[in-house]
Formats: C-alpha cells, structure tokens, sequence
C-alpha cells in the first residue's frame, strides 16, 4: 500500500537522535535531505502537506539564468543562475531540457528590440555559450515563424535559450526525496512541526501526524528551517530570531489547451511590465504568470487574476476565438517568497530577485532556508552540507555525489533491454515520446523494474487514464516508493495527470478507480470520493 512506507518512516521518527531535522519538503528541503544523507549524515525530513505540495509544485516549470536580473544590473546573480542552469543540465540531461524562447517585443517598450537582443547575447556570453546563440527576429519573421503571435504592434523580437522541466516540477523535487531516501533518510510527509526547543545540545521538535493525530518528539543536534513562505512564522514557533525575512509576491498560471506545436515558449512582456510565457506542458500550454504583492501566503485564484492573464493572452496572440474562463483547464497558484533584510518593502519584481539566503544561528545550531528557485537548488544543497559540516557533524563521505541522472552506461544498458524487449512498440501511438525515454526520465535506476514487471505481465504496460501517459506498473512502482497518502499527491504532484486533463473527464475516467485501487486497497473507495469532492 503506498502509505506503508511513510508509516513506518513516522514511526522511526521518535526512536533516535537525527543529526539533522529538516522541516519542509519542497525543493530547498529535498535538496538539504539529499545532499545529507548521501554524504552519510542522518538526516530526518518532515512535511505537514505532500513534498513540494507548496511553492515548488506551483512554478512555471523553468530552469533558467534569470535573464530579466541583467534589467536591475545583477550581474554576479546572473553568473551564478547561469552556472546553475548549466549544472542541471549536464546532470539531468533526459529531465532539464534546452527550449527556445521566441520573445515579441511591442512598439513602445521601454527598450529597443535589438537592445534587448544585445542583452540576449551578452546572457548567452554569461551562460558559458552552451546553449544555441540568440537570434534577432524582425516584426515580419515573427509572424512567418509564428502565426499565432499577433504582430499588429510588434517592433520585432528575438529568440534565446533556457531550460524548462521536461515533467512537472513537483516530480523533479520528490526525485531528490527518493534519492535521500535511498541513503537512509528517515522523510514522512503529512507530519507537521509544532515548534521547537533548545535542550542543552538537541533540539526537541514536537510533531504532529496529520493523518493518526498522534503528537511526539523528534530530537535532532541541528534544526533547517526549509519551509518556504512558511519559515517566518516556523521560527517564530520555535524563538528563533533572523535578520532575514520574506516578503511575498503571488504568482498565476492557467492552463489550457495547446497553443501552438511549436516546442518552444513564448514569450511577451504584459501590461505590467513584467516577462508573461507561454511554455508547453505535454498537450497544454501553461501561460501566466501574475506578480501581486500579498501578506499572506495562503493565497488562491480570483476572478481578477484570471481575467489579467487571458487578458494578455488574447492581446498578444492572434486566436481564432479568445481564451474565456471556460477554457481553463487547471490552475497553479502560490506565493513566490522573496528574501528581504529587515522588516516590510515592496515587492518589486524588477529589485527583488528569487535569490536564496541561508541564515545560521551557530549558537543554537539552526539554520533558516529564504527565497530559492529551482535553477539554483544544487547550490543550497552543497551550501548547507558545508554548514553542518562546520557545526560539528560528522560527515562520513564528504565527496560522495548526491545528484545527477546514473551514468551513461547504465542508461544504455537499460535502452538496451528495453529495445530488446520491444517496448516501445508498446507505446501508445498518441503519447508524445518512447515508453523507454519516459521511464528512464522518471524512475532513473528503478526503470529497470518496471521492465521485469512488463516482462510477468505485458498487460501493465497499458494506460489506466486516457491522455495521462501514466500505465499501470508505474502506478504500482508509485504505490511501492512514492509515499502517497491522497489521490492528488499522485494526480497533481508524483504526475501531471491532474494538469493537464479535465477534472470532470478525469471523475469520468474509468482507470481512476482502478489506480485508486493499486495505490490504497481497501482505502481506495474513500480516497476517491475525497479526491471528488475537493478534499484530500
């Protein structure tokens, strides 16, 4: 069942003494536990949602050098996303892709297309030229190479370079969630922190099963604050007391049904001035996003912000019939967590960058994780090991690496055996890659059982969802490794399927039931009608 795994994991909770606690699963909290835990540390994580649950499942899916920070004169910033970027691509090259941006800029924009493509040039020059060099685009070429694109008041354009999540970015963090668990990492989601204390050299956490109700202890020599929006008011539970604080800015995207074939994003500047995409996710088209500054980081969809985003969206291209609410699909929506020293400011998306801040109280050995993306995620994994490191924990392979796709051999190894066995003759003639390719990207090394379950039983290679792209073994690998406790953390975060298929067609889907069984069993009934009617 796939809760078994987690269940057992908070049970271990409250048996020993961590070196390191971490609270919060999203992508600055994988990262710290991977890093860890594979460096030899022993490492507990907790979550009171689902891993990336958050933020990090909220994103628009981009792997980039922050292009728009060269506008504030962030130079240094830049250099490091950069390099950031580069990083991930080299040690996730089936995951973290290269996709052309083809950016419109119209007449009267506070710059001059061909100024903006210098800055494109000089961006490719930062980023070590190792992706395809930027292009200028006239108004005209625009039109011929996207028809879409409405170029009534474009002055012309350009197209550059970046990388973008091949999957959805809440898969890309539980992946380092599996990898730290794989090296002994004690993680559980659905478990929340109440606070903690400083007993003479441990800290005492108490938590809470959010599932049993159960409340315990967990002792760790060091605590990480890695709660995203959250971790203000997590240190104060805890009196914790920092120079940093976040301030917080929500961000939008819908989507819809695919805009153009062309593998690329499109790219604009809305009424805001700020960068407005378009980015392919599978069969939809993911557009957005909003940048409203809020207090707090509950936040949700309103009417307001809708209409904003198909406002611009069907001002800047050349639709057949404009996008109305009606053709929303899904929805993202959380809060971006920009790191500020001090107290209040405005969150001003030119000035205030996703750079991330790790505050550390040496005296209390406690560290608190502000702002982040994902571009720059390996860096606050390799920092904070450095951290523990020089708060007095052993760390028993210092060089052990703690990231990356496995290597080469081992990947054609497994195409080898897949081509053997004719997977992808298999394949679903709709899907949009190989079998193979699709389950090496997301199950790396454990691929290789999905193929010895297809070799007993050539029937689990079927899709239980139409247009999920998800079949039944893997449904089975999920129940078995993926800690799901609720439909959605497997619709909406270990997959996509959620995003990009209808929530009616999806109540109509006769596999849902089927997959609810092989992941919950006898809970399976329940957990469906929850998922249904809008609960967990």
């Amino acid at each position: 069942m796939a809760t078994s795994l987690r269940n057992s994991n908070v049970e271990k909770l409250g048996e020993d003494v961590f070196d390191v606690l971490i609270v919060g699963g999203g992508i600055n909290g994988a990262v710290a536990a991977a890093a860890l835990a594979a460096r030899g540390v022993r490492v507990a994580l907790i979550d009171r949602g689902d891993y990336a649950s958050g933020v990090s499942s909220h994103s628009s899916n981009l792997a980039w050098g922050g292009i728009k920070y060269l506008e504030s004169h962030e130079y240094l910033l830049v250099n490091k996303l950069c390099k950031s970027r580069n990083r991930l691509m080299r040690a996730y090259p089936s995951t973290v892709k290269e996709i052309r941006f083809f950016t419109t800029i119209q007449k009267g924009f506070r710059f001059w297309p061909f100024f903006v493509f210098l800055g494109s040039v000089l961006y490719w020059l930062m980023g070590r030229c190792v992706t395809r060099a930027p292009r200028y685009i006239s108004a005209r070429a625009i039109e011929a190479a996207e028809p879409v694109v409405n170029t009534s008041n474009a002055a012309g354009g350009l197209e550059y370079s970046d990388c973008y999540l091949y999957d959805n970015d809440a898969r890309f963090v539980f992946n380092f969630i599996r990898k730290s668990l794989n090296y002994g990492c004690i993680a559980a989601n659905y478990v929340a922190s109440l606070g903690a204390n400083r007993e003479g050299d441990t800290w005492v956490t108490r938590a809470r099963d959010e599932i049993s109700g159960k409340c315990f202890d967990i002792r760790s020599r060091i605590v990480i604050n890695a709660c995203g929006p959250y971790v203000d008011a997590q240190n104060g539970m805890s009196g914790e007391h920092t120079q940093y604080h976040h301030l917080f800015s929500k961000g939008v995207h819908l989507i819809v049904d695919r805009v153009t074939d062309n593998q690329r994003v499109l790219t604009f500047f809305a009424s805001d001035g700020r960068l407005f995409f378009l980015i392919p996710m599978g069969p939809k088209t993911c557009i957005g996003t909003t940048d409203t500054q809020v207090e707090d980081p509950e936040v949700g969809v309103t009417d307001e912000d809708r209409d904003f985003v198909l406002e611009n969206v069907n001002a800047l291209l050349d639709l057949e019939r404009p996008f109305s609410r009606a053709d929303i699909i899904a929805e993202r929506v959380a809060v971006r967590p920009l790191a500020m020293q001090g107290e209040g400011g405005e969150a001003d998306w030119v000035q205030l960058s996703r750079k991330h801040v790790i505050e550390v109280n040496e005296a209390t050995c406690h560290m608190s994780i502000f702002g982040g993306k994902l571009t720059d995620c390996l860096n606050v994994g390799d920092e904070v090991a450095d951290w523990v490191a020089k708060l007095g924990i052993a760390v028993p392979q210092p060089d052990n690496n703690w990231f990356g796709e496995p290597g080469k051999e081992l990947r054609d190894e497994f195409m080898l055996q897949a081509r053997l066995m004719d997977l992808d003759e298999l394949t679903d003639p709709s899907s949009s890659e190989p079998l193979s390719e699709r389950f090496w990207r997301r199950y790396g090394e454990s691929a290789f059982g999905l193929l010895e379950r297809i070799r007993e039983d050539e029937s689990c290679v079927a899709l239980l969802i139409e247009n999920a792209e998800y079949t039944r073994c893997e449904i089975e690998l999920a129940a078995r490794r993926e800690m799901i406790v609720t439909l959605e953390d497997f619709m909406r975060r270990r997959s996509k399927i959620e995003q990009v298929v209808r929530r009616e067609d999806l109540a109509n889907a006769p596999g849902l039931r089927e997959a609810c069984s092989i992941l919950f069993a006898d809970e399976a009934e329940m957990r469906l009608q929850q998922y249904l009617e809008g609960g967990r």
